[in-house]
C-alpha cells in the first residue's frame, strides 16, 4: 500500500462504482435495490487508496450487536491487507455505535475470508445449512461466526 487509507460513508452518488466492485468480487453480488434499501437502514462505508476506491462494508447495529453484513474489497486488491483494514475501520464503528458482539456469516467455500475473520478473533459458532445459492446450481452452507468486540 503506497497511499494512505481512508474511509468514507457511502451515497446515492456512489452507486455506480460500488456496484463495479461488487459485481466484479461477487457470483451472487448485491443488488442496486439491496445497497439503496442499505443506505436507508445501514452504515455503508466506503474505502479508498489514495484516490481510489477499492472496497466497501455494510454494518447494521442493534442496541449492542453488530452484523456485518457485506465486505467486498477490489478482486485486483485483494492479498494486500486491506480486508483487515476495513474490517478493523467497520468493527471500530461498531464499537462506537454501542454494539459489543458482532455476527457474520459466510459462504462455506470462502476460505481467505474465513481465515481474515479467523485472525480478527472470530469464532465460529454454527452453521445455517444450503443457505447460499451454489455457482453450479446447487446450496451452499452458510459459516456463522461471532466476535467480542473491544474498545
Amino acid at each position: 500500500m503506497s497511499d494512505a487509507v481512508t474511509f468514507r460513508r457511502m451515497t446515492e452518488a456512489d452507486m455506480d462504482a460500488v456496484l463495479k466492485i461488487e459485481y466484479a468480487a461477487f457470483t451472487h453480488p448485491w443488488t442496486r435495490g439491496i445497497f439503496l434499501d442499505g443506505l436507508k437502514s445501514y452504515e455503508i462505508w466506503l474505502m479508498f487508496e489514495g484516490a481510489q476506491q477499492v472496497g466497501h462494508g455494510v454494518i447494521q447495529v442493534i442496541i449492542d450487536e453488530a452484523h456485518l453484513l457485506n465486505i467486498t474489497v477490489k478482486p485486483e486488491n485483494q492479498g494486500r491487507g486491506l480486508g483487515l483494514l476495513l474490517l478493523d475501520h467497520l468493527m471500530k464503528r461498531a464499537y462506537q455505535l454501542n454494539a459489543r458482539e458482532c455476527f457474520l456469516e459466510l459462504r462455506d467455500s470462502n476460505l481467505p475470508a474465513y481465515r481474515l475473520y479467523e485472525n480478527y478473533g472470530f469464532n465460529e459458532i454454527g452453521r445455517r445449512r444450503d443457505y447460499y445459492p451454489a455457482p453450479d446450481g446447487g446450496r451452499e452452507d452458510a459459516v456463522v461466526m461471532a466476535c467480542t468486540l473491544f474498545d
